[in-house]
C-alpha cells in the first residue's frame, strides 16, 4: 500500500495553529522556535494568540502553515515515523509545495521559512490593491471554464488559478474580467460562482513580479534532491531533479495548481492513501470528491500523530 503525504495551502490558518503540538512534543516546539529565529520575530506568537487579521496576511500565512506541517513531520521522525519510509511521494497545494520539499529534505527549515516570507511578501506587492480578484466556479468542468476566460480575454488577464477537483476550479486575474467571467458561468450552467476575499489575483500572470522575485531568491539557497519525488503542481507529475524543481516553483506563481491531476496521477501510480499534514483538512475533503477509491487522514493534532504511530505499530493482520 502506497502512501502520500500532502501538505496544505493558504486558508487552512487558525489562530491557535500549532499550540497544542508545541503543548505535548519538544520536537514541535523546537520548529516553532527555528522559524521564530529565521524570521527574526515570534512568528509563533502570532500563531498561538492572534490576532486574526495579522495571521491572515499571506507573508504571515505562508511560513506559519509550514511550520505546524514541519513541527508534524518532525515528531513523526522522532517517533519512528521519518517520511521516507512512511510515504512514496509528497505534494502540496501552492505553498504547500514549500512544505513538501522542506519534508523531503531539499529546503532547510530555516531557508523555507525566508522563502515563504519573500513569497508571501512578493505576491502581495506585485499587483496594486483592487485591481485583481479570484473567483470559484463550482459545477463547471476545466473546458467551459477554460473557454469563459477566453471569451472574457478582451477585457483583461483571466486563467484558471486552481484546479481543485470535483467540480471546483477557480480563476484570477483582473477584477472586471473575472467578475465577467463569474458572471457568464452562472449563465453558462455553474451552480455557483462565487468572488474570493482574497488580496491578490494568486497564480495568474499577473503575479510575474513575483515570480521573477522567486527566482531571484533561489540564487541564494541550496536545494538537494527529495527523499521522495514530489508530485508539482504546475506539471502534476513527479520530480526530483533540484533545478528542475526549483523551475517549477517559479513557474508556480504565475501558472495553475493542477490539484485534481495531481491526485489522479498519484491514484495510477499506486497511491492508495494520502495524510494530510499540518493545519485543517481541506485537502482531505478535496480528494475524496476527486477519487472516492483513496482514504485520507488529516495528521494535525497530538492525538492525530498518535492515532498514526499507535497504527504504524500495530502488526499486520
Amino acid at each position: 500500500m502506497a502512501q502520500a503525504f500532502i501538505f496544505p495551502g493558504q486558508g487552512s490558518q487558525a489562530v491557535g495553529m500549532g499550540k497544542d503540538l508545541a503543548d505535548a512534543f519538544p520536537e514541535a516546539r523546537a520548529v516553532f522556535d527555528e522559524v521564530d529565529e529565521a524570521l527574526g520575530e515570534k512568528l509563533s506568537v502570532l500563531m498561538f494568540m492572534g490576532p486574526e487579521d495579522r495571521l491572515t496576511l499571506t507573508a504571515n500565512a505562508q511560513p506559519a502553515l509550514m511550520a505546524v506541517s514541519m513541527a508534524v513531520i518532525h515528531v513523526l521522525a522522532a517517533h519512528g515515523a521519518p517520511l521516507g519510509e512512511v510515504a512514496a511521494f509528497v505534494a502540496g497545494h501552492s505553498l504547500g509545495e514549500y512544505s513538501a520539499l522542506c519534508a523531503a529534505g531539499a529546503f532547510t527549515l530555516a531557508d523555507t521559512t525566508r522563502l515563504l516570507r519573500i513569497r508571501g511578501d512578493a505576491m502581495q506587492e506585485a499587483v496594486p490593491a483592487g485591481v485583481g480578484a479570484m473567483a470559484a466556479i463550482i459545477g463547471l468542468e476545466d473546458a467551459a471554464v477554460q473557454s469563459i476566460c477566453v471569451d472574457v480575454s478582451a477585457i483583461g488577464t483571466c486563467q484558471i488559478a486552481n484546479d481543485n477537483g470535483g467540480g471546483q476550479l477557480v480563476i484570477s486575474g483582473v477584477k472586471a474580467a473575472v467578475e465577467a467571467a463569474a458572471a457568464l458561468a452562472t449563465d453558462r450552467g455553474a451552480k455557483r460562482a462565487i468572488m474570493l476575499a482574497v488580496s491578490a489575483p494568486f497564480h495568474s500572470a499577473l503575479m510575474q513580479p513575483a515570480a521573477d522575485r522567486m527566482r531571484a531568491a533561489f540564487s541564494d539557497v541550496k536545494i538537494a534532491v527529495p527523499v521522495v519525488p514530489l508530485v508539482a503542481n504546475v506539471r502534476a507529475a513527479p520530480v526530483s531533479d533540484p533545478q528542475e524543481i526549483l523551475d517549477l516553483l517559479v513557474e508556480q506563481v504565475t501558472g495553475r495548481v493542477r490539484w485534481r491531476e495531481s491526485i489522479a496521477w498519484l491514484a495510477a501510480a499506486g497511491v492508495t492513501s494520502h495524510c494530510e499534514i499540518g493545519a485543517g483538512k481541506v485537502l482531505t475533503g478535496l480528494g475524496r470528491r476527486i477519487d472516492r477509491a483513496v482514504s485520507g487522514t488529516a495528521i494535525n493534532t497530538p492525538a492525530d500523530i498518535e492515532a498514526f504511530l499507535a497504527a504504524r505499530r500495530a502488526p499486520a493482520a
